[in-house]
């Protein structure tokens, strides 16, 4: 039997150095950009009961769940979203707080992806979510964020913005099972065209048009005309209206050429009621953030209130980032500091003041100060301070 206890489990990996550097990098400008526009941190447990991801509105499929049992023999699972936490959260402990609540984390998320798919079964998000307030003013600030949140991380990047609702609105007013329905969900987020026409070779009827047209709906402002000649009646109309005045004000603080309109837009995720948006970064093949409104699944839990938010992959920010910059984050120390047999004590006082002086430092732990040498050559540390048991300081440019 192959030994496992050499081996991280498929969907996860180590990071080091560069890499959790970049992490680092990434998270802290996110969660500073929340910080700085009066959002308040919260985290929710890593362990839920699985009931929290198991109902009609907030349904997540039992396979792309890691499921465990606790000392009671209750079924747990590790969490798969932090989206569905918080909302419990603010009809919980957050009952007594008027709304409306803006919030922000920065936790790990835990989903079973297909074998060899090349997604991470573990993800590090960091995300916003607002809880009431004015629903319009609500989007355009999450919207806002999510643009702020994506230049963050690279100055070159799009904003996908949708509406849920479009696809829910035929889907009620079609006839099918939930498989089928699946299957045309699938084909419409994955933009597999040629699936969409072994579906519908013969459209019957107005929605299996639209069910077609859904995925070529995408590029700019032109969509909305476009979506006009398939996607009809006055509750498609008054989908697309309120969609492009949202696209079209929001441009007022993005830039109009990082804005996309797509109407295909779907997620699997069944909590999302109207927009629904996701955010690419040039480099990376998959989305890095996703967001959309959720209105019901507040009420879900007891609390009804309008809602919307996204999260920030953190993990694919960061691989962006090193791959464009990766010498900014494997910079090395200014100095390494040799102390040698007895002046332990006095080589930790230098690097202290090294330290206090803004300068970072590497405290050598061998005993030879040629090896001190060959250690600061090989890592790119361009200085040694040896340092004797009296304190006296001697430093050598390497």
């Amino acid at each position: 039997m192959r030994r496992k206890d050499l081996l991280t489990p498929e969907g996860t990996r180590d990071l080091l150095f560069e890499e959790c550097a970049a992490r680092r990098a990434v998270s802290e400008r996110i969660t500073g950009l929340f910080e700085s526009y009066g959002y308040s941190e919260v985290v929710t447990p890593g362990l839920e009961f699985y009931d929290v991801f198991n109902s009609k509105g907030r349904y997540f499929p039992p396979e792309t769940m890691y499921k465990l049992v606790d000392g009671k023999n209750r079924l747990m699972v590790l969490r798969p979203d932090s989206t569905i936490p918080i909302a419990r959260l603010a009809a919980t402990r957050l009952r007594g707080v008027d709304l409306p609540l803006k919030l922000f984390y920065s936790q790990n998320i835990f989903m079973v992806n297909p074998k060899d798919s090349g997604r991470d079964d573990e993800i590090a998000q960091s995300g916003i979510e607002i809880l009431g307030g004015n629903s319009e003013a609500a989007e355009y600030e999450a919207l806002m964020l999510a643009a702020k949140a994506l230049l963050a991380c690279d100055g070159d990047f799009r904003l996908e913005i949708g509406d849920s609702g479009i696809f829910r609105a035929l889907m009620e007013s079609y006839n099918c099972d939930e498989k089928a329905a699946e299957n045309i969900r699938c084909a419409i987020e994955n933009k597999e065209l040629a699936a969409l026409d072994r579906i519908f070779e013969t459209p019957v009827c107005q929605e299996e048009e639209a069910f077609k047209a859904l995925p070529r709906l995408f590029g700019g402002f032109e969509v909305f005309e476009e979506a006009r000649r398939v996607l009809c009646g006055d509750a498609m109309e008054r989908k697309l209206a309120r969609l492009e005045r949202l696209c079209r004000g929001l441009c007022l603080i993005v830039p109009e050429d990082k804005i996309r309109v797509d109407l295909g837009l779907v997620h699997k995720k069944d909590y999302y009621t109207g927009i629904i948006f996701r955010g690419y970064i040039e480099g990376y093949g998959q989305h890095v953030l996703s967001g959309g409104r959720y209105d019901t699944l507040p009420g879900d839990f007891g609390r009804d209130a309008a809602a919307v938010g996204f999260a920030v992959n953190v993990e694919a920010a960061a691989r962006i980032l090193l791959q464009k910059d990766r010498a900014r984050f494997g910079k090395a120390p200014d100095v390494l500091v040799f102390g040698g047999k007895g002046a332990e004590i006095a080589a930790l006082k230098h690097c202290d003041k090294l330290i206090s002086d803004g300068m970072t430092v590497y405290n050598f732990l061998g005993e030879c100060p040629k090896c001190a040498a060959k250690y600061a050559k090989a890592h790119n540390i361009r200085r040694v301070d040896i340092v004797s048991e009296d304190g006296a300081v001697t430093s050598e440019e390497v």
